[in-house]
């Protein structure tokens, strides 16, 4: 049994990793190819033959179909064949690839694994920072190799930075805010609301003022496997709260996970602000620092896999400071059930 669900839309890449020539890439198991044919929508199928099963991603791009690079099928963007190997022989339509459904979307190409009757685009999760007006969103990919559900751990955990981040965002003063978790429906969320603190360096320039600032963090999961942690500051003065803080500076990390194998992922990393949206030189600077903060995580949590599988008889344990990405997995897994049960996802 699979630790994700099927039924559900996985980002399989940024909308510019995606062109006229083929992209290889594992989705929840499945390997898929992805190109843009010549109107720049998006084809998804199976990378594999269907003759032989070599992979479809080695073969030629021919207009908007795909010759396979051992015998020549033509496999056209249905992934239905056009041309049989053999010169003149009659096609056989019953020859194809699998296609999958795909969508455009906050800057990603989405792809839905499940029941195509089901791929509803309505159910991709809403990362409205990625596209709303008065934001600028960028943002990058790493490969991880480990279980996508320890990097959701990982992000629903505002106690880990002040460690793993020492060289970086990581400060000994965060611990002292208290943390509150709490689920809403299937979204859970981890806050740490810290009023009248001194902005640290970053947050202070972005501002452009000093003094005593409110600051918050706001993690929050929505299934299948995304987290966004809403992070600013404001003046005191400003009134902001938890609930409403739109009277500072405002960014919003995002983060999507989609599973590979059981014991790898593809993490697409990003941040939206709404603070000097028009600086280009900002945002490469911003992507390049985060970047190195997410490449700390990202040598942790390869270790944590690595150790998990050398020591099989042992578990995870999990402390008060683990609730986020603990009710974060319960709504997993429910939803996995349902999805085995037959309900709509």
């Amino acid at each position: 049994m699979s630790t994700w669900l099927t039924n559900a839309w996985y980002v399989a890449g940024w909308d510019s990793d995606i062109d006229s020539a083929p992209l290889a890439r594992t989705i929840c198991g499945v390997p898929m190819l992805f190109y843009r044919k010549l109107d720049r929508s998006v084809v998804a199928l199976r990378d594999a033959c269907p003759h032989r099963l070599l992979p479809l991603s080695m073969g030629f791009k021919e207009g908007d179909s795909l010759r396979c690079k051992y015998h020549g099928l033509l496999i056209g963007p249905d992934g239905a064949a056009l041309e049989m190997p053999l010169k003149d022989a009659p096609v056989n339509r019953r020859v194809c690839a699998e296609a999958y459904v795909t969508h455009e979307r906050h800057r990603f190409v989405w792809v839905w694994i499940g029941d195509r009757d089901k791929a509803d685009p309505a159910l991709i999760p809403d990362l409205w920072p990625c596209s709303a007006e008065g934001w600028v969103f960028d943002g990058d990919y790493y490969h991880i190799a480990c279980d996508y559900r320890l990097m959701i751990d990982n992000l629903m955990d505002l106690t880990h930075e002040t460690y793993v981040h020492v060289g970086s965002i990581g400060q000994p003063e965060i611990l002292e805010a208290p943390i509150a978790t709490r689920v809403e429906g299937e979204d859970v969320y981890v806050t740490r609301w810290m009023p009248g603190v001194d902005a640290p360096p970053f947050w202070r320039s972005a501002l452009g003022k000093e003094g005593a600032v409110d600051r918050w963090q706001v993690c929050r999961f929505l299934l299948p496997s995304a987290v966004m942690i809403d992070v600013g500051v404001a003046p005191v003065e400003a009134g902001a709260t938890i609930e409403e803080h739109d009277s500072g500076v405002r960014g919003m990390v995002v983060d999507f996970m989609t599973p590979e194998t059981e014991n790898s992922h593809h993490y697409f990393w990003g941040m939206a602000r709404n603070f000097d949206i028009d600086d280009v030189g900002l945002t490469a600077r911003m992507k390049r620092q985060q970047g190195g903060v997410f490449a700390e995580d990202l040598a942790i949590l390869e270790a944590q896999q690595k150790s998990i599988d050398d020591n099989p008889g042992l578990r995870l344990m999990a402390y008060e400071i683990d609730e986020g990405g603990v009710r974060s997995r319960q709504i997993i897994t429910r939803a996995m059930k349902r999805e085995s049960e037959g309900l709509v996802p």
